[in-house]
């Protein structure tokens, strides 16, 4: 789409909204803003860099619509949320398209293409948990295999912030690694990635997709528009994300089992030792290369997963230990496994990959430990914004746990933490949806209750014993409590050193991180 001259109309300043607003300036739109807000956190910014936009905060009403020729939505904003009912029902009524900026991403990349025959790979990312994860890795991979890569989206900084800078610099990338959340994807279908993947799909943001039907549709709109030279890669071990198979395309699979078909990804045991592995048709059986071959029947199932038999004829490449990763966990692995095959896809070399594989060291608040006091381990999960994500650090944890949980649960259903209820020494609840974990509890672990995080921290200490774990992993957004994720674990983090503090202890920030 030729944005010159256009009239748009962008609802929201968060960082996406300030980066459409820039970059439809930019390519010469007349650009309005529309926020909520009575000062939205862009707004400076926006006034500073595209003086020329007109900025409305406040109350929001179908008039401000004007002359809009398309309306850009801002993630963040859910298609049912009353204070822009009237806007976007009076968009619909006249036709006027409303997009957001995956769509300007994906039309700028287009115009790319035909201006100057730019094609560079696209791997693309989402799933309730891993998604950072697994971006970063794949990005870190196809830089350790030699290629020029840009990692944007979700992840922050944005796709078009990080599109100008490049174009800014004359200096396009050959693949662009995104981190897309079910926000941006709401209504995207004419996105073509080379390589994509859902990673998992468990309750999240049900307030605003409003059931799991329509979470999950979105998540499906990342293979919207994928060539037959697209790779779709799918998680094995998750039905509904398995489900999104669709006919004619390119299939690569993963999974905590011993790989199954050709293509597969997947764990295998020998001699006592988990190994992450892949599959070939025996015709491409690396026995003479990097990597040892062993047949299916030699394959164990790994980290306890069952699942199928292998296929006949497949021979198995053991690549790495599970354990020589230093992401640890089950969930890890899976999501090593998912960098893998998607950089594989794309058509990456497997020694570099292997080699970052071997480096990557995690991203902050995902499962970091922060301090090991009088023998107990403590760790900070605060990015385990859903049930999904704790119960996935729950189950990787191989010592009793006292967890810290608690915060805006965002409409979902706890009672999957009830199956990891037997790994808990006790587990002390914060926050508005305190009583509702409670409740999931009840009868299968001790439960307290605390009014703030620091005296978490503490109720915590005295409930754990030497060889323990204390988590934090809230299994619920931060904003009932705090500014953002980032803000919860910063404050954790303090009282922990308090903790150690108070007991004499050194504090080594950061010592582990693993």
């Amino acid at each position: 789409m030729n944005l010159n001259s256009l009239s748009v109309l962008v609802l929201g300043l968060g960082e996406s909204g300030l980066a459409m607003a820039r970059w439809c300036a930019a390519q010469g739109a007349r650009v309005r803003v529309a926020d909520s807000r009575s000062a939205p956190p862009g707004l400076a910014t926006l006034q500073r860099e595209v003086p020329s936009a007109q900025v409305h905060c406040g109350s929001l009403s179908a008039d401000l619509l004007g002359d809009a020729q398309l309306v850009l939505r801002s993630p963040g904003i859910a298609p049912h949320a009353a204070e822009f009912a009237a806007l976007t029902q009076a968009a619909a009524e006249r036709g006027v398209p409303m997009a957001g900026e995956l769509h300007l991403f994906q039309w700028a990349l287009d115009a790319l293409r035909a201006e100057r025959g730019y094609a560079p790979k696209i791997v693309a990312i989402t799933g309730t948990n891993g998604k950072t994860t697994v971006t970063r890795l794949t990005g870190l991979m196809l830089e350790r295999a030699g290629w020029s890569v840009a990692v944007a989206g979700n992840i922050s900084p944005s796709m078009l912030d990080v599109l100008q800078a490049r174009l800014d610099a004359d200096d396009l990338p050959a693949a662009w690694v995104l981190e897309l959340s079910s926000f941006q994807l709401h209504g995207m279908e004419g996105f073509a990635a080379d390589a994509a993947t859902v990673l998992n799909i468990t309750q999240d943001h049900l307030d605003w997709h409003g059931d799991m039907t329509a979470y999950a549709a979105d998540k499906a709109n990342i293979f919207g528009n994928q060539s037959a030279q697209g790779v779709m890669v799918l998680n094995r071990d998750d039905p509904q994300v398995l489900a999104m198979q669709r006919p004619g395309r390119k299939l690569r699979r993963f999974g905590l089992s011993a790989p199954q078909q050709p293509g597969d990804w997947g764990v295998v045991r020998e001699g006592g030792i988990d190994w992450l592995a892949r599959a070939l048709p025996e015709e491409d059986s690396p026995r003479n290369r990097r990597g040892a071959a062993i047949s299916p029947q030699g394959a164990g199932q790994g980290l306890g997963r069952p699942g199928a038999l292998p296929e006949a004829g497949l021979q198995m490449q053991r690549l790495m230990p599970a354990e020589a990763l230093r992401i640890q966990g089950a969930h890890n692995v899976a999501n090593a496994l998912a960098a893998l095959a998607l950089g594989d896809a794309v058509g990456a070399p497997l020694a570099p990959m292997l080699h970052a594989l071997r480096e990557y060291r995690g991203e902050p608040h995902r499962m970091q430990t922060v301090a090991v006091i009088d023998g107990v381990r403590w760790i900070d999960d605060s990015k385990g914004t859903n049930v999904g994500a704790t119960v996935a650090a729950l189950a990787g944890m191989e010592t009793p746990v006292v967890l810290i949980a608690g915060g805006d649960g965002k409409g979902q259903d706890f009672s999957p933490l009830r199956a990891q209820a037997a790994r808990l020494r006790a587990a002390v609840l914060i926050g508005r949806d305190a009583q509702a974990i409670a409740a999931e509890l009840q009868g299968l672990a001790p439960t307290e209750f605390t009014q703030s995080l620091e005296q978490a921290v503490q109720l915590a200490a005295t409930l754990a014993k030497t060889g323990d774990a204390a988590l934090l992993s809230p299994a619920c957004a931060s904003l009932d409590m705090f500014r953002n994720y980032a803000h919860r674990a910063e404050v954790f983090v303090a009282a922990v050193r308090e903790l150690a503090e108070a007991r004499g202890q050194v504090w080594n920030e950061g010592a582990d991180h693993a």
